[in-house]
């Protein structure tokens, strides 16, 4: 061996040698995962739209696309699937989206990602859409792992009065703000505000929720300016919107770049759940008269459904030096797996509280290993339900009058071809594992609050949305 090259693995061997015997540690990462809402899969720059998605698309060069990437058909289970690592149906989170006028919210009795990685020493902030529970403050971020939130706790709220059924929904801290300005800026600013008061020394996880582009289909005329080519206007309204969303985001990577963090941040970006394609599944804001923007590809159905174009959605992870750029991994990892993956990273325990369903997918990630998930869970309600095992879907509405769909993902992804009549075998043992599943579940919240909510009416004690969101939220 060359001599200098000796004395150089000498060196490097004592200085790994020196820090393990004084106890320290590789840095951990820092973490900001950005969600989107709404966002159709092919509505960004890299899977081929007209819309212009600078930022996102810098990220995805730089990092790796997943490309069979899964998430819950609608916003509240998707975001509950992530933070606990655990399938919704577990804690009656399976079905729809907390309304306005609900009074239940994620079962405190679940550990989520922000209270595991504040356990490992991470400063947790969420900045934007919470939509996990809002009539009780035991329902929300601060109380649930969070040091720090900004932002909205409903689902849905105009974009510039901040309000939801007439009652302003914009906090910080637990405290009501009142304050100008367009949702999707105020969410990036405050996003830079964190990252430019934050200590590097100390690992930072940032949950950054953008409501864009849910509707209402709103945004300032800067960025409608841009979009003078598209002649409808609600789709040149979403797309304005999702152009704003990319802007704040490729400010808070500038951000990062400034605290000398950027190196060791871990950037993820999905969307919520597919883009909604049918005015039944908007939430709150009224779209019957509007033609639906978003465009999920080349996949089935939108929101609210648990085909491919409900769920599967655009994700990407960037992390500088860590993984290859430009990669693309075309395997099947559901957004449970990421509570997994990132408390590995970040050293952070997952056995001490209730059993995970996700599984850690790192070195499918970061090395392309095969996926050590051969199942999926896409839904688990009363009426219907969607698996997935290997290739194999099958899609059960099981209230009359019944439906049975099986596809095989690989060789019909848009999943046009029924093949339940010819693998009646197939089909049987899917609707097994479907049953057996279904004897874990939890009733859905969602339907034992309208069971009740018929109750209070029929009684005269029913609360509105507004009065909800209206109540004296103060300790």
């Amino acid at each position: 061996m060359n001599p200098s090259r000796s004395i150089t693995v000498f060196a490097l061997a004592l200085a790994v040698n020196v820090r393990l015997a004084s106890g320290q540690q590789p840095p951990k990462p820092n973490i900001v995962y950005i969600v989107s809402d709404d966002q159709g899969w092919k509505d960004l720059g890299y899977h081929g739209s007209d819309i212009r998605t600078p930022n996102i698309d810098s990220l995805a060069r730089g990092g790796v696309r997943l490309e069979q990437y899964y998430a819950a058909p609608f916003c509240t289970p998707s975001r509950a699937a992530l933070l606990t690592g655990r399938y919704p149906f577990r804690y009656g989170l399976q079905t729809a989206a907390i309304p306005g006028g609900a009074r239940y919210g994620l079962a405190t009795d679940e550990w989520l990602l922000p209270q595991a990685l504040k356990a490992a020493g991470y400063y947790t902030a969420i900045v934007g859409k919470w939509h996990l529970g809002h009539a009780d403050r035991m329902y929300w971020p601060r109380q649930r792992g969070f040091d720090y939130q900004y932002g909205a706790m409903v689902g849905e709220l105009d974009y510039y009065t901040h309000a939801a059924h007439g009652v302003r929904d914009w906090y910080r801290n637990n405290q009501p703000v009142n304050e100008p300005g367009y949702v999707t800026t105020l969410i990036g600013q405050d996003a830079v505000r964190v990252i430019a008061a934050h200590d590097p020394k100390v690992p930072l996880f940032l949950y950054l929720t953008f409501t864009a582009p849910h509707a209402p289909y709103q945004a300032p005329q800067t960025y409608l300016d841009r979009y003078q080519n598209i002649a409808d206007p609600t789709r040149r309204a979403y797309a304005a919107m999702i152009s704003a969303m990319d802007d704040e985001i490729g400010k808070v990577v500038a951000a990062l770049e400034r605290r000398g963090m950027r190196d060791n941040t871990l950037i993820v970006f999905q969307s919520d759940n597919g883009g909604n394609v049918d005015a039944m599944y908007s939430g709150e804001v009224d779209v019957s008269q509007l033609k639906l923007p978003a465009d999920n590809g080349p996949f089935r159905g939108g929101k609210g459904t648990p085909y491919e174009g409900g769920i599967r959605v655009p994700m990407l992870v960037n992390w500088p030096g860590h993984l290859k750029a430009g990669s693309v991994v075309d395997q099947p990892i559901h957004t449970v797996d990421m509570f997994p993956t990132l408390a590995a990273l970040a050293g952070a325990s997952t056995t001490d509280h209730k059993p995970l369903d996700g599984v850690n997918v790192w070195s499918t990630i970061a090395g392309g290993a095969p996926s050590p998930r051969t199942e999926i869970v896409y839904d688990i309600e009363p009426f219907r339900a969607a698996v997935r095992q290997g290739d194999w879907k099958l899609v059960w509405r099981t209230i009359l009058p019944t439906k049975v769909e099986l596809f095989n993902l690989a060789q019909d992804p848009s999943e046009q071809t029924n093949l339940a009549d010819q693998n009646p075998q197939r089909v049987a043992e899917l609707q097994q594992r479907v049953e057996a599943l279904s004897r874990e579940a939890v009733a859905p919240l969602f339907l034992t609050e309208s069971y009740g909510a018929v109750k209070r009416v029929l009684l005269g004690t029913m609360s509105t949305p507004e009065e909800v969101m209206a109540a004296d939220r103060e300790p």
